[in-house]
């Protein structure tokens, strides 16, 4: 038997003031043991993680501390339409400040995007289901950086207390 293949591109909406963390993981506890890692991270941050299951029935698993999130990432997940795929939406922080603890997750096989940039996801579908084929991450280079922009680059990240003041 053969299968056709079909591509999409699924634009994510990212909301005001959220980033976004978009993975592969297994495992109906991924959802559980990934919320832990969030919240174990950063004391009442405020986030939503979906997890869509690729067997039984399939569902979108849910949990997360704010329930618009958790609706938004739900909605998110169920567009894209993978499955083990889980997205996390994140908000007043940072995904440098869950990164690590995610990625010791178990269940957690490889992180596609940590962004609060547009967001494109190509996602193949056959017969039996779909999968993401690639992430695009906002947007393709203009140029490289001149002296002006490393001294901004440098302020910005001390600004928002991402390095020391010198």
């Amino acid at each position: 038997m053969t299968s056709e293949l079909k591509f999409e591109i699924i634009d994510v909406k990212i909301p005001e003031g959220c980033n976004l963390v978009l993975g592969i993981s297994h495992f109906i506890k991924s959802v559980e043991d990934i919320y832990e890692a969030v919240a174990n991270s950063v004391p009442r941050a405020k986030f939503g993680v979906a997890f869509a299951e690729a067997s039984g029935p399939c569902l979108i698993r849910c949990e997360g501390t704010d329930e618009e999130l958790k609706k938004i990432a739900a909605e998110t997940l169920m567009k894209i339409g993978c499955g083990h795929t889980f997205l996390i939406l994140i908000k007043d922080i940072y995904p440098i400040n869950i990164m690590e603890k995610l990625k010791s997750v178990p269940e957690v096989c490889t992180v596609l995007a940590a962004t609060a940039n547009p967001l494109q996801v190509v996602v193949v579908e056959t017969d039996q289901g779909r999968g993401v084929v690639a992430i695009i991450d906002g947007y393709k280079p203009r140029g490289i950086e001149g002296d002006k922009e490393i001294k901004e680059r440098r302020e910005f990240l001390r600004k928002i207390g991402y390095k020391l003041q010198p």
